[in-house]
């Protein structure tokens, strides 16, 4: 049974595990705690961040990495059938591509200095010369979205992907924790991949994702 660690950018892997089928445990991580109290997960991953996967004898860190790899070992279609990655000779192939790493690398990832400014650092150094950069690289990144959006209801097209799991916990992170205010196209999109019934169950399985995003802030 595949084991997740963490959650966090856990949850977009605990919610693709839902889409597939896959059975999986999630096993907590209290970052805030200390990783001193917690040997066995840096047994896992001695670098300490989340998420983590061990599969077997495979382990696996960073979500997007992880995601690729649970959709390349175990199929690309979800339980009901329906893919979550097109094939490379998929005309939504690149979109798809695309948008699968610009939910970390252009979004989640930029807007990470601004999450732990906003909300860990010193009263006066919450708005900080690079809180402020990085907002707005954020900003201009966010527009491949929006653009997308424009043009179809998911980031690949017609159709739900993986994609969409990795731009929709940006867009969470960003709303929730990073003081972004999304457009009315954004919130649409994030109720349409947020009402599936995958979303909801990882969500019950990740209380602690349940909690931050119920908590006021």
């Amino acid at each position: 049974m595949i084991t997740v660690f963490g959650e966090g950018r856990g949850f977009r892997v605990v919610w693709l595990l839902e889409e597939m089928g896959l059975p999986y445990r999630l096993r907590p991580v209290d970052l805030l705690a200390g990783l001193d109290k917690d040997p066995e997960f840096l047994a896992v991953n001695p670098a300490g961040f989340i998420p983590a996967i061990r599969d077997g004898d495979v382990t696996m860190v960073e979500s997007i990495a992880i995601m690729e790899y649970l959709l390349g070992r175990y199929g690309h279609d979800s339980k009901s059938g329906a893919p979550l990655a097109p094939a490379p000779h998929d005309p939504a192939f690149p979109a798809y591509q695309q948008f699968l790493h610009l939910g970390e690398a252009g979004l989640a990832g930029t807007i990470q200095l601004v999450v732990v400014s906003r909300n860990f650092a010193p009263e006066s150094e919450r708005q900080n010369w690079g809180a402020r950069w990085t907002l707005d690289q954020f900003t201009r990144q966010l527009g491949w979205v929006t653009r997308q959006l424009a043009r179809a209801p998911y980031m690949a097209g017609d159709a739900f992907t993986a994609a969409d799991i990795s731009v929709t916990y940006a867009l969470t992170l960003a709303s929730k924790a990073g003081g972004v205010v999304l457009g009315e196209a954004e919130q649409a999109y994030r109720a349409r991949t947020t009402g599936r019934p995958a979303y909801r169950r990882a969500l019950e399985t990740c209380q602690a994702t349940k909690a931050w995003l119920s908590s006021p802030g």
